[in-house]
């Protein structure tokens, strides 16, 4: 019999939904697909050529456990920038953002402890609470209090076992992003209670309407030493592939994970870490490789919100960051598996079901796809969905 860790896991939804995609165009089918959260643009060329140089420098053996140190100096030096106190030693390079939440969990939660995560979360966050052998503990975020929790739902929420809070802003899968004074009020209630603070930032420079995403370890007193702030490079700089997360953390913490990471994947790919370090060496070039991709994110984002709250029984909030729009489909009378499942099926359109992120009733498109997909997938949806409504 397998062990209880493999029988009580369940498979990533999104990766699901985008490998039968992928799937259906390998069989020559034309698929809109909206399910993969992974940006459709390149990798900018200078960080390729940074990598294409190591590799020819011969950087191709094991790295320091919590990566090379020239990028762990560079990492720190951008935080140091933007207010925070940090050295290197607080730096922790890992095999992707999630492996950084994962490894953040794992070296503060044990088993039986509970986890704070706001619904809807992003799918892997309540799986590696239960490999950590904790508890998820879920609080619900409305889309009519734009998909955010407040302080009195968090206090509530909070039990003599409670060990950790999961906050992602801005959001996957809803593309909230909490405002600075939202943000401290709830990292106070977090502090009160002796809580650490998960702070997923993956999504940090992906925002919109003049909005600008929050760092909850700048916010004094506790929260430098009990916020440990996950980001990386795959979502701002179109990395996925790479495999580059970051954390920032306490001594006590980020050598916990370092710890943990030695026995595990060991070092992140020396090459990969090299042509990361680009961006820090070259900050102009890298301003600009986001500054483009965030105007294509940005029109795409209205284009597709004004296409969906222009189908009847869709009601669609408007997202600020990430490059995500959350619908409702509650209206069609249909779990949103099934929705998900006959529109695949039916118009070849994919998207994930609300059910993944923990909230019936919604899908997730992502709009980090062509400007041709959307506009064809917009029509594909409202002729689904007129059908629903017959």
């Amino acid at each position: 019999m397998l062990s209880i860790w493999a029988r009580n896991i369940a498979p990533s939804p999104t990766l699901a939904v985008d490998a039968k995609a992928k799937a259906l165009r390998a069989e020559g089918r034309d698929v809109c697909g909206f399910g993969a959260g992974e940006p459709d643009f390149d990798t900018p060329a200078f960080i390729k050529a940074a990598c294409a140089r190591a590799l020819d420098e011969g950087r191709t053996k094991y790295a320091p456990t919590a990566g090379v140190p020239a990028l762990r100096r560079a990492i720190a030096d951008s935080y140091n920038a933007r207010g925070f106190a940090v050295s290197e030693n607080q730096v922790v390079v890992s095999p992707g953002g999630k492996m950084s939440c994962y490894l953040a969990i794992l070296a503060t939660v044990s088993p039986g402890d509970e986890v704070i995560i706001p619904a809807p979360f992003w799918v892997s966050y309540p799986e590696m609470v239960k490999l950590a052998g904790g508890v998820p503990r879920f609080v619900p975020a409305e889309d009519s209090a734009g998909f955010k929790i407040t302080p009195g739902q968090l206090r509530a929420a909070i039990t003599p076992r409670t060990r950790l809070l999961v906050l992602n802003s801005p959001s996957n899968p809803t593309g909230a992003v909490y405002t600075e004074p939202e943000l401290r009020a709830l990292v106070g209630v977090a502090l009160e209670a002796g809580l650490f603070v998960l702070s997923d930032e993956i999504y940090e420079q992906l925002v919109y309407d003049g909005q600008a995403a929050c760092h909850p370890a700048l916010f004094g007193g506790e929260a430098a030493g009990r916020v440990i702030t996950v980001s990386g490079f795959a979502k701002t700089y179109s990395m996925t592939g790479w495999r580059l997360g970051t954390l920032v953390a306490s001594r006590e913490v980020a050598s916990a994970v370092a710890d943990l990471q030695s026995q595990t994947t060991s070092n992140v790919t020396t090459f990969a870490q090299h042509g990361a370090l680009a961006v820090f060496e070259q900050p102009a070039l890298a301003r600009a490789a986001v500054a483009e991709m965030l105007a294509h994110f940005d029109r795409r984002r209205l284009s597709l919100l004004a296409g969906l709250n222009a189908i009847g029984g869709v009601r669609c909030y408007r997202s600020q960051g990430a490059f995500y729009l959350f619908p409702n489909i509650g209206a069609f009378g249909l779990g949103s598996d099934e929705f998900c499942a006959r529109l695949l099926d039916e118009e070849l359109v994919a998207a994930v079901p609300g059910s993944a992120f923990g909230a019936e009733g919604y899908v997730r498109l992502s709009y980090a796809t062509a400007d041709a997909t959307i506009e064809k997938g917009l029509e594909r949806l409202a002729r689904f969905c007129g059908r629903l409504r017959r």
